[in-house]
């Protein structure tokens, strides 16, 4: 089974920066695609960004686009979400999800296909 965990998180102001990164351990990281997933308090998790296997296929959600970056180094078996021009409500947990997916290029976005998940990493902006 693989293990995921999660560091990078924590405060910083409005406009600031953060790099989260998840290590994939246990198996083979480039067997897996990757999902990043936030939750806030009092609301439903979301998919902000999805890594395929081969790093070509990524995702990002709206709500993020053009501020974050997915990156996956599968040689230090790690996926990177650098996150730049954070905004408050940008605050939530942040967790890691991978899917042994048979496809190379394909990304996910729902939860409930991945199986494997990381404790989470908090993050909060303020204003």
């Amino acid at each position: 089974q693989v293990q995921l965990e999660e560091s990078g998180g924590g405060l910083v102001q409005a406009g600031g920066s953060l790099r989260l990164s998840c290590v994939v351990s246990g198996r083979t990281a480039s067997n897996y695609a990757v999902g990043w997933f936030r939750q806030a308090s009092g609301k439903e998790r979301e998919c902000i960004a999805s890594i395929s296997r081969s790093g070509t296929g990524t995702y990002y959600a709206e709500t993020i686009q053009g501020r974050f970056t997915i990156s996956r180094d599968d040689d230090k078996n790690t996926v990177y979400l650098q996150m730049d021009n954070l905004k408050p409500e940008d605050t939530a947990v942040y967790s890691c999800a991978a899917y042994a997916s048979l496809f190379t290029d394909v990304w996910f976005v729902t939860a409930g296909q991945y199986r494997d998940w990381g404790q989470g990493t908090q993050v909060t902006v303020s204003s």
